[in-house]
């Protein structure tokens, strides 16, 4: 029978990654840690479900930015970092409390991204976070050229700031909250979404859950006690 666990207030302390480790243990899966640079070697033992502790460096860029980098690029300009084994976070934080380095900073959705994550994947881009799916044209690109997508938890933005060490702005400041910054990271945690071998845990994770309905629908036929 699938196994059920819940989240309840006080029934944990520690990081956001210490729970979701619990919680990954607690159905056979240890979590991975990766540190920056993210290069080949590094990505390639990850697989699709994973539960992964970023740690190190990672690049934050939305929409705005992001455009900028396109018209930069075709302009024969450079990029205001070089993307070669770097980890891109598509995120907009709040303003820092005090004392703390970055305010809330959950993931945007990262389909707004896809025109123009090729042009950074294509210069050595390995590690994408967001959230939600990527096109086709995407992800056959990352396959192409050997870069992973990661999901960040959802709903839980002000608990990822706890995992920012550090954030500087490093391009594009008139951007406001979508300029390019600079994180510094340790067990950030996400979940691989997709990675290089071809797993999606967009159609791999609900092909599970059903399964796993199927599985308990018919546990729960079978205890049923047989008609007079």
């Amino acid at each position: 029978m699938t196994q059920r666990l819940q989240l309840r207030k006080g029934a944990w302390q520690g990081t956001l990654f210490d729970w979701a480790t619990q919680v990954f243990e607690a159905t056979g899966r240890a979590a991975r840690r990766v540190k920056s640079p993210f290069s080949f070697q590094k990505i390639d033992p990850l697989t699709s479900g994973d539960l992964v502790a970023l740690s190190g460096v990672l690049y934050v860029a939305r929409d705005a930015a992001h455009a900028r980098m396109a018209d930069a690029l075709a302009s024969g300009q450079g990029l205001p970092f070089e993307p070669h084994n770097q980890g891109l976070y598509y995120m907009g934080p709040t303003p820092a409390p005090p004392g703390r380095p970055i305010g809330s900073c959950g993931p945007t959705t990262a389909s707004r991204m896809d025109p123009y994550t090729p042009m950074l994947v294509k210069r050595g881009l390995k590690l994408i976070l967001g959230k939600g799916q990527r096109s086709q044209e995407v992800i056959d690109c990352m396959h192409a050229y050997g870069c992973v997508y990661l999901s960040a938890v959802e709903g839980m933005a002000a608990l990822l700031a706890q995992h920012v060490v550090s954030a500087s702005v490093i391009a594009y400041a008139d951007l406001g909250p979508e300029a390019v910054l600079r994180l510094e990271v340790r067990d950030f945690p996400a979940v691989v979404v997709n990675d290089l071998h071809g797993g999606n845990l967009y159609v791999s994770g609900p092909a599970q859950w059903a399964r796993n309905q199927d599985s308990d629908s018919d546990s729960d036929s079978d205890s049923q006690p047989a008609s007079q």
